[in-house]
């Protein structure tokens, strides 16, 4: 819809009064810029999780339980400026086992409160095997960002890095994961992370042949 605005305003104005065309112009192409989708495809491990989204890591706090996950978890917070990309990617491959929007608040995704308070949407993800779950992502709206986008639906499949969604114009993106004995974390506040591309962390997982060993690809989607 932004686009089609945009375009709208370009031509009126290049009809009317020409030099009126070219602020439209600049909106016109940010806005193609920032609904960009760059295909990336990369190989991981088995246990590996990437990163959901682009952005700058803006927490990782150890929780002592979570209502959707057992036990105690490790939260790993991003956010996404208005000059990243913003496509979400599935960390793993998995079935996605439930989607829950929750309306709600729309305070700077930057905010300690901004996860609890404002609108969200949350996919809980059953790992394929031996990757330890459930996994669960939070797409978090922002000050900005008023609109959330999921393609994904419970009970499909996704593969690790397939794109299900996007939050538009500044957000917040979370990744929550089960903390367990050996469970490596990768990142940490104030490193730049990219939507299936970025290990963020490794699970640990039964030891196989090494060439038996299954790997992922990110998809290019």
């Amino acid at each position: 819809m932004a686009t089609l605005v945009a375009g709208v305003w370009c031509a009126a104005s290049a009809w009317f009064f020409w030099p009126l065309a070219v602020p439209a112009v600049v909106l016109w192409l940010w806005v193609l810029w920032f609904f960009r989708n760059p295909a990336r495809r990369r190989s991981f491990a088995t246990g590996e999780l990437c990163g959901p989204a682009d952005g700058t890591v803006t927490e990782v706090s150890d929780l002592a339980d979570h209502p959707a996950i057992p036990g105690p978890v490790v939260r790993i917070g991003m956010f996404l400026s208005l000059f990243d990309v913003h496509a979400n990617r599935a960390p793993c491959a998995g079935t996605v086992r439930r989607v829950t929007y929750r309306p709600g608040e729309f305070l700077d995704a930057r905010h300690p409160e901004s996860g609890k308070r404002n609108e969200s949407n949350t996919l809980l993800i059953d790992p394929n095997p031996p990757m330890p779950g459930p996994i669960e992502v939070r797409q978090v709206a922002g000050l900005v960002a008023r609109r959330i986008v999921c393609h994904a639906r419970e009970g499909t499949h996704v593969a690790i890095g397939e794109r299900f969604g996007m939050i538009k114009f500044g957000s917040r993106t979370e990744l929550i994961i089960p903390r367990l004995e050996d469970t490596e974390i990768l990142v940490r506040v104030g490193d730049k992370v990219h939507a299936g591309l970025t290990i963020v962390a490794r699970q640990p997982v039964p030891a196989v042949h090494p060439d038996t060993a299954p790997s992922a690809m990110a998809v290019g989607a």
